[in-house]
Order: structure tokens, then C-alpha cells, then sequence
């Protein structure tokens, strides 16, 4: 991001501090803003009042409703520092005439190499493998530790968005068989070696590895359900880098404890931050048929300092009185009509 002259006095409040964001707190600052910090967990009433007198919210993670944007007379956007947008009251914000825009293609590739390493990991039983290891020293060849190769097995795809498309390069580049389900998915639109597949129940019992790459919203919400992990094979595995609440989690813990499915890797989860004790997802702590990754499957450097620039792009447009770049095709952001102009994306590869 180049450096660009200050812009009057303003006041820009950042949600989910923990996420560091050094780059762009560095570069509001330096522009003349006020930055506040907000952790993890801010109460609603703590962030109904930093929003009162802000200028721009930057938000991830922390729930955006009617409540903290009713007094929010100035603002002139909210900003997510991410793709996902389901936290966020859209009615709300259209009421109060505050656009909203997304980050929505700085981690496609990113997150793509994390749901492939997670898949590997687990059809690989590297974890359990370097567990052993690391508390004997040694193993000898046993039936218990046996693996599987890739070559040969099928992947199921569960949305063919970006990450999905590069997720299905990845596993045809290991000569695997890739099938995938998505509303908006034609047969012209199939990338050459994607078998399309009719609906999700036709899909999931030809799969070894079920990987879900779609948004949520209220068709998508438990998409994946007690019928859906009972039709997976029993030494099938689940990935799920794109949100917790598509997969019925309390489905998924009675599935993976009574092994029906043969393990599950996640990075998202229907409540943030796990815990040991207390969440619907603790009992799969400790068990060596699953991962458990923090929501970090985006976090690189490269994707950092994309998310980092195109976050700095959106907030500048916002404060010198500009219209805000729509780049998502979401039709939650493209219903709105104050403040925005919409930039369509490149076609996927293969559209």
C-alpha cells in the first residue's frame, strides 16, 4: 500500500484485535485516524458505544447486529477483513444506509493448500503417526498405522467456488477422481476432469473424502446432517474449511466417537474459539482420527498482505467519500444500493 497523504481527523474502531493486522492499523494511523482495538468477545453495549462516534468499522469475526449499528450515525462503512459476511445484519445496515464489503479473494489459493494439506494429513494418519514417534521413538509396520494413497481415491466437493475449483486442480494434479455439487454449476461450467454430480445424496456415497467449500446461508445451514455423515463410507473423511454451522456439529461428534465415518479435519467451527471443556465440539479433543486446526487455514504471509492492502483500498474509499468495490458476487452485498459500485471478478478458471 503506498503511502498516501492524511485525511481529516477520524475514528475507525477494528473488532477481533487478536487477528493482527499490523500493516493496516499502521497505515489508519498514519492517515490521521483514531484507531480503536476491540478484543475477541466485546460486549455488545462496549461496542454499540466505540461505533457511536466512528467513522469506519473493521470487523472479522465479532457479531454485527441491529444493536450495535443503531447508533452508529456516522459511519460510513463496515469493512470484514475476510470473505464470510454471515455476522453481519445486512437488513440493518441497509436501513442505516452503511455499505458493506468483503475481502473476498485474497486467500482462494490459500485456503485451497490448507483443505488439501488437512485431507492429506488425515488419509496419510500423519498425526497419529508422528504422536507414536514422538512418544516411542520408533514404530514397525503394523496394521494399525496403515495409510492410503490419494492416486485413485474420490473427492467430493461441496461448492465449486474459487477455493473449490483450486482444491479440484490440486487432487487431479494427485491423479485423484473429483466429483462436486453446486446449484450454480453447469455442465459447460465444469472444469475439464470434474464429474458434476446431481444433488448431494447421489454425491456422497461415492466419496472418500467429502470437502466443503460453499457459503453458509439458510439453504446451506446444516447442509451436512446425521443422513448425510450416516451415507458416507465408514473409511470416508470430512474436511471443512468454509463455516462450522453448514455441518450439524452435535451430528458429527456422535459419528467420528462411534468411528462410523473414519476421521474429520476442521478449521471452522460453529462457535469460536474451542474450548477443552464446555464446547458442543470437546469430546474430539484427544482423538487420533481428527484435526482440529484454529481457523487459520487463510493465514500466510502472501495472503496477509493481500487481505492487509485490499482492507487499506476499502477503507480509503470509504473516508474520501467514494463508492466502496464490491468484488464478491454474494447477492447479500450486491442487493445494496447506497455507497457501492460493483466490480465483477474474473471467471474462476474452467468457467
Amino acid at each position: 500500500m503506498p503511502t498516501l497523504p492524511p485525511l481529516p481527523h477520524f475514528k475507525v474502531v477494528r473488532t477481533d484485535r487478536e487477528l493482527e493486522m499490523p500493516l493496516a492499523d499502521a497505515a489508519l494511523r498514519a492517515w490521521g485516524g483514531d484507531l480503536v482495538l476491540l478484543p475477541d468477545g466485546v460486549s455488545p453495549q462496549d461496542l454499540a458505544r466505540e461505533l457511536a462516534d466512528a467513522d469506519l468499522l473493521l470487523m472479522c469475526y465479532t457479531r454485527i447486529d441491529a444493536q450495535a449499528l443503531a447508533g452508529a450515525t456516522r459511519l460510513k462503512a463496515i469493512v470484514k477483513y475476510g470473505v464470510g459476511i454471515d455476522a453481519i445484519d445486512h437488513d440493518a445496515a441497509r436501513a442505516h444506509r452503511i455499505p458493506v464489503v468483503n475481502v473476498p479473494e485474497y486467500a482462494e489459493e490459500t485456503v485451497a493448500e490448507g483443505a488439501f494439506a488437512l485431507m492429506m494429513t488425515l488419509l496419510k494418519r500423519l498425526l497419529p503417526i508422528h504422536a507414536a514417534v514422538q512418544r516411542e521413538a520408533w514404530i514397525w509396520p503394523a496394521s494399525n498405522w496403515l495409510a492410503s494413497d490419494l492416486a485413485g481415491r474420490t473427492l467430493g466437493l461441496v461448492g465449486l467456488g474459487r477455493i473449490g475449483r483450486s482444491m479440484a486442480r490440486m487432487a487431479l494434479g494427485f491423479r485423484m477422481r473429483v466429483l462436486a455439487v453446486d446449484p450454480a454449476l453447469t455442465d459447460a461450467r465444469t472444469p475439464p476432469g470434474v464429474e458434476r454430480c446431481d444433488s448431494l445424496d447421489a454425491m456422497i456415497p461415492r466419496c472418500d473424502a467429502l470437502s466443503i467449500h460453499c457459503v453458509l446461508n439458510a439453504q446451506t445451514h446444516h447442509l451436512i446432517g446425521a443422513a448425510q455423515l450416516g451415507a458416507m463410507k465408514p473409511d470416508a473423511v470430512l474436511i471443512n474449511v468454509s463455516r462450522g454451522e453448514i455441518v450439524d456439529e452435535a451430528a458429527l461428534v456422535q459419528a467420528l466417537l462411534a468411528r462410523r465415518i473414519a476421521g474429520a479435519a476442521l478449521d471452522v467451527y460453529g462457535r469460536e474459539p474451542l474450548a477443552h471443556a464446555g464446547h458442543p465440539l470437546s469430546p474430539l479433543f484427544g482423538l487420533d482420527h481428527v484435526i482440529l486446526f484454529p481457523h487459520l487455514t487463510f493465514y500466510t504471509h502472501e495472503a496477509m498482505q493481500r487481505l492487509q492492502d485490499d482492507t487499506l483500498a476499502r477503507c480509503r474509499e470509504a473516508l474520501e467519500g467514494r463508492p466502496l468495490t464490491v468484488r464478491s458476487t454474494d447477492p447479500r452485498l450486491r442487493a445494496q444500493t447506497h455507497g457501492v459500485r460493483f466490480e465483477d471478478p474474473p471467471p474462476p478458471p474452467g468457467a
